[in-house]
């Protein structure tokens, strides 16, 4: 095209000159200077709109190449963003949570096979109790029939609370592996005539006698709330674990009475922890389960003691208020499988994931407590570590005082 363009310039200054020098008289030599001339100015202004034109399409080829370096640019700080992304991820955390949930995908179908027959078992019993004399009452209290019968005559632990000599200690529940001070269990106490201690085993009744367990029972929640107004106020924290049982669950003045205790109490005493056995939790008819539902809304947290087996719901749990699971230290130990199919090492995990608690309880000796550190236990209490005791002075109510 450049070389047409030329070509068309010469041939214009070819005819320029012969015009000039036929038309306009010029010498040859004038025409021939007159064609140069003009071809000449030809050919610099075509050099110039050239150049030109290249400037501008090496203008355009920057600024692309400028827009391609930019977004070249863009994506590595992308693929930067990324690769630190992963690098912070801790993949380690991410694959141990994946194997305990492989781990336990493999119980629940056993647990649902376990279930089904559960409830044809269930199911059988209910038709072969109905043939016989007589049904079982559904609000009897569950009692195992290895726990003994106490030693003290009920009368006498009446008479004790007619005359104010029903007391509590405390029971002290450790932090794994600090073996700092997390909680108390409040365990009622009676003092006899010639001022020895009786422990709870001693004279809580096992069968019958639920007014007694009751009247103890709200006498420890009203104990409680006494000995956190108090920490309170010495500006100290204390969380304490109160007994709770089916005779006081399915007592209605009872149990309105504990509702209006931590309603009165909800502003300075947020949450009060109450502990009932594995036996009594899973007994609970649809009406003691709504009294438990109910003391949940008013700052009640429950701690299922002597737990038998871990194969639970545990988000179900943790909805119902529940928010630590005792076992047997000695049991778990040495029986694990008897808990749950997870392996021992995984299972405080998985229940801590639903936001409770695993406690080991009755430690023994130093070596359950190193067991129980490798399977990740985080609470521990037993006479190994701390036996019960008197509570603090600076806390002690009136009605705790020594009886003369």
């Amino acid at each position: 095209m450049q070389a047409l363009v030329y070509t068309f310039i010469a041939l214009a200054a070819c005819a320029l000159a012969a015009t000039a020098y036929f038309g306009l008289a010029f010498s040859p030599v004038e025409a021939l200077m007159l064609a140069m001339l003009a071809g000449g100015l030809a050919v610099i202004y075509m050099e110039r709109q050239l150049r030109r034109r290249s400037e501008a399409r090496l203008e355009r080829a920057v600024e692309e190449l400028s827009r391609l370096l930019a977004t070249d640019a863009q994506a590595g700080q992308v693929l930067s963003q990324r690769i630190n992304a992963l690098t912070d991820v801790d993949a380690g955390k991410r694959l141990s949570g994946l194997e305990a949930d492989i781990s336990v995908l493999g119980t629940v179908v056993r647990q649902v096979a376990e279930a089904v027959s559960d409830l044809e078992q269930a199911q059988e019993e209910e038709r072969e109790a109905q043939k016989g004399p007589m049904v079982l009452s559904a609000t009897a209290r569950a009692v195992p029939e290895a726990l003994p019968e106490p030693d003290i005559d009920l009368s006498i632990v009446e008479d004790a609370l007619s005359e104010g000599r029903i007391l509590f200690h405390i029971e002290p529940i450790f932090t794994l592996p600090q073996r700092r001070v997390h909680g108390y269990d409040l365990t009622p106490r009676m003092r006899m005539d010639g001022g020895d201690i009786a422990a709870a085993s001693e004279f809580m009744p096992v069968r019958g006698g639920e007014s007694v367990i009751r009247r103890i029972e709200i006498m420890a929640a009203e104990e409680a709330v006494t000995l956190l107004h108090r920490a309170r106020a010495n500006k100290s924290t204390l969380t304490l674990y109160v007994p709770l049982s089916r005779a006081t669950l399915g007592d209605v003045p009872a149990v309105n009475q504990i509702s209006a205790l931590l309603e009165a109490n909800r502003g300075t005493v947020p949450v009060i922890n109450f502990a009932i056995s594995e036996d009594d939790w899973r007994a609970c008819t649809s009406a003691e389960r709504q009294a438990l539902a109910a003391m949940m809304r008013r700052g009640a947290a429950y701690s299922i003691v002597n737990a038998r087996s871990l194969r639970s719901d545990f988000s179900e749990l943790s909805a119902l208020g529940v928010r630590s699971v005792r076992v047997d230290a000695t049991r778990f130990v040495e029986q694990p499988g008897a808990f749950t199919d997870i392996h021992s090492s995984d299972i405080a995990n998985f229940v801590e994931r639903s936001g409770i608690d695993l406690m080991a309880m009755g430690i023994r000796s130093e070596d359950q407590i190193i067991s129980l550190l490798e399977d990740g236990f985080g609470y521990a209490q037993g006479y190994y570590m701390a036996s019960a005791g008197p509570i603090r002075p600076d806390l002690v109510g009136d009605r705790l005082a020594p009886v003369a």
